[in-house]
């Protein structure tokens, strides 16, 4: 009984002094969201769209492995760009393969969202923006 009631207050040291020597420690987490996280330059978020560099190859679409980019063509113009970010994975595929650099990835994160309709997102071009 003697020996059982050691062994408890040695655990019971030991844990203590964990708790103690992880206690000072530089943190690793961040409270988020009033400490915004610092983010890689490669971090690959949300894409933005010139429609005026975009030659409507369509290799953006044929790359990328999610099927979530819709583009649609009149002529060799690019008429409407579409990404469905329910399914995007964010691989950065169609930034890398796109030889126009029409399309780049932000750092721009929360995408959340409770509606779906709101996480497609559409890029029109019109005969206004192209002068």
């Amino acid at each position: 009984m003697l020996k059982n009631f050691c062994e408890s207050i040695l655990a019971l040291i030991i844990g203590h002094l964990t708790v103690f020597k992880h206690a000072f420690k530089k943190r690793v987490t961040l409270e988020y969201p009033e400490v915004m996280p610092f983010l890689n330059e490669k971090f690959r978020g949300k894409h933005v769209f010139d429609v005026h560099k975009c030659k409507a190859c369509g290799i953006c679409q044929k790359v990328c492995p999610a099927n979530a980019i819709t583009l649609t063509k009149k002529g060799n113009a690019i008429e409407m760009y579409s990404i469905d970010y329910n399914k995007c994975i964010f691989c950065g595929n169609c930034c890398y393969y796109c030889g126009f650099k029409a399309i780049t990835m932000s750092t721009e994160f929360e995408l959340a969202s409770v509606n779906k309709q709101s996480l497609k997102r559409t890029f029109i071009k019109s005969e206004e923006n192209d002068e």
